[in-house]
């Protein structure tokens, strides 16, 4: 009986090893087809208006993703996403690659690409990330300095490493490396030297932490760090932090808060000046309404200014993009902001004054509206209008200063 046992024994294990193999296997199968599979589709028309030699721009685009998460594998995951943007109407605009630079610019090229494929590891606390991917560290609109510039067609993207932490209670630590960032104007645009096919090349480190522990407010401290091996010479660092809350008066009054500080200098083999960001808000929501009165400040001395290269800027400065790239005089901007619904709609209304920092130029002002409903979650309509008045004085220094009406309808589906 010893010698039958001690010749089962072997029989035993090694089946036991062809059915954990097999169990494994079939464990990596499951994980593979048991994803998720996302799909969105926005349509969109925009026109654009001003008051130069350019001719009045209409574009008539699609921007459609088809994306697929895998399930879990000992906490491995992974995730693809290819984004597609087509002209499938009037093309009378400079897309920035069609060659059309005697109308104005809607900045949707054409093009086909993998927006998104990375491998995801969740385990010890902390979700690891790496490969293309989007990177944002707070909620939209609100991605001031790393973004996706979410309200173009194509949005941008990076090949990175990045991890978030939540070891430390109330705390979220992030952290990512860059190596090339993928921007929104596609594989066929060039801009010696600093883009090349669209991309950037970059040794870029951020860092950000976030402390939800205090009822008065969240903090965040970052520091992000570019340095572009093409173009040395606008390498930079910023050091910042955040202060931003709310606190209730009533049952139906709350009063909201932010101030926000950033310190910005050469990097690297950069060569700026330091320069400083400032941010104040004050507001209250009532009743479903929020109402904000903001001051924003990017310093310049008329040759270096504060600027966020890696940010949704769009949602910043006046949807007109007068300043998606900080002027070097710097800018001052004075805001109003009112929210709310109307019929179950969306309504948001911004008043900017403009003011350079350097030399106290009027900058001219900007009325912005937006009217959106999404019905059963997934579908979404709108209309935004966007109408920017320059100022003689500003105009004389600048001449992309002009007025300048834009205007969308746009629909979209996501699954």
């Amino acid at each position: 009986m010893k010698h039958l046992k001690l010749a089962i024994l072997p029989v035993l294990i090694n089946a036991f090893l062809i059915s954990s193999a097999a169990q494994a296997e079939d464990t990596f199968y499951d994980a593979l087809s048991s994803g998720e599979v996302s799909f969105s589709a926005r349509a969109r028309y925009e026109s654009v208006e001003q008051d130069n030699a350019l001719k009045d721009a209409d574009a008539f685009t699609v921007r459609t993703t088809l994306g697929y998460e895998t399930g879990l594998f000992h906490g491995f995951s992974a995730f693809a996403e290819f984004e597609d943007v087509s002209d499938i109407g009037s093309d009378n605009y400079n897309s920035k690659t069609n060659g059309k630079t005697d109308y104005s610019v809607i900045a949707d090229p054409d093009g086909t690409e993998v927006n998104q494929a990375y491998l995801q590891y969740s385990g010890f606390n902390t979700e690891f990330r790496l490969g293309r991917q989007e990177i944002t560290y707070r909620k939209a609109p609100f991605h001031r300095f790393v973004g996706t510039v979410l309200w173009r067609q194509n949005h941008q993207s990076h090949d990175a490493f990045s991890l978030s932490n939540t070891s430390l209670d109330n705390t979220t630590i992030n952290y990512a490396y860059i190596d090339k960032t993928h921007t929104i104007f596609g594989d066929d645009f060039d801009k010696a030297p600093l883009i090349k096919d669209g991309e950037i090349d970059l040794n870029a480190h951020l860092v950000n932490v976030q402390y939800t522990g205090l009822d008065i407010a969240k903090l965040e401290g970052y520091g992000y760090f570019l340095d572009y091996n093409d173009k040395e010479s606008i390498s930079s660092q910023t050091l910042g932090l955040r202060f931003s809350g709310a606190k209730p008066l009533n049952d139906d009054v709350k009063v909201i808060y932010t101030a926000e500080f950033a310190n910005q200098d050469d990097y690297k083999g950069g060569t700026m000046a330091d320069q400083n960001y400032y941010l104040a808000e004050i507001g209250g929501k009532y009743n479903g309404w929020l109402a904000k009165l903001s001051y924003e400040m990017q310093e310049g001395d008329g040759t270096d200014s504060f600027k966020t290269p890696l940010g949704t800027n769009h949602a910043f400065q006046g949807w007109a993009d007068m300043f998606l790239s900080t002027p070097a005089e710097g800018l001052e901007d004075i805001y109003f902001t009112v929210v709310g619904k109307v019929f179950g709609a969306k309504l948001v209304a911004v008043y900017h004054d403009f003011e350079t920092d350097k030399g106290g130029l009027d900058a001219g002002n900007e009325l912005d509206i937006l009217v959106q409903k999404t019905f059963k979650e997934h579908y979404t309509l709108g209309v935004k209008y966007s109408d920017y008045n320059a100022d003689d004085d500003y105009s004389a220094v600048n001449a992309k200063s002009v007025d300048t009406e834009k205007f969308w309808l746009y629909g979209q589906v996501k699954f």
